[in-house]
């Protein structure tokens, strides 16, 4: 449905690390997919999302860039899936490896946007005054025109791509790992969408 959207009260989870991983199926080319999202307005918000020109995008802006990557490489197969996995890690030592996006088990390195979030830099994901949306933006307008499966959200833990999936071999595909050997934390949660 265009209309619908998840949306989850957040307890005191880790703001400076957690692993947002799921799989996706686009139903429009040009639609706009917020995968999450946690905001207080427009001006301030942590998004995690497919823009409308097929960019896997991360953004977390207060008021000013806070961090943001932006994918060069355009996401815009309809028919097939993609596996998404975005990393917020600001206590890393290596400012390139605090806020890291992966598409189909490959991390991206070609960026629209590229900006370093600061050490210790904390995200309104997991900030329990904010509530948590898969499918709305911080405008409060809808765009949900994808289908989600196998949503892992992996509170104060950072995880590689391989966690989460697998290379088939026989077809030589990457598909989801059925039990990922993971950890959620206090925020965490597993969605499986079947």
């Amino acid at each position: 449905m265009a209309s619908a959207y998840l949306s989850k009260s957040q307890g005191a989870g880790n703001k400076e690390k957690f692993t947002y991983s799921v799989w996706v199926k686009k139903h429009s080319g040009t639609a706009e997919c917020v995968l999450l999202n946690a905001y207080s307005s427009s001006t301030y918000y942590s998004k995690i999302q497919v823009d409308s020109d097929g960019r896997f995008h991360y953004d977390d802006y207060k008021n000013s860039q806070v961090g943001r990557r932006s994918s060069t490489a355009k996401l815009r197969d309809v028919n097939g899936w993609y596996h998404l996995v975005a990393v917020w890690d600001t206590n890393n030592s290596t400012a390139d490896d605090r806020m890291i996006i992966y598409v189909n088990g490959e991390r991206i390195s070609a960026f629209d946007h590229d900006s370093d979030p600061s050490s210790g830099a904390d995200s309104y994901i997991n900030d329990s005054s904010k509530t948590l949306y898969i499918g709305r933006k911080e405008t409060n307008s809808v765009s949900a025109d994808m289908t989600l499966t196998h949503a892992h959200f992996c509170d104060g833990y950072v995880y590689a791509p391989s966690d989460f999936g697998e290379t088939d071999t026989t077809t030589g595909i990457w598909k989801p790992k059925v039990s990922p050997s993971v950890s959620y934390g206090t925020n965490g949660f597993f969605l499986k969408f079947d």
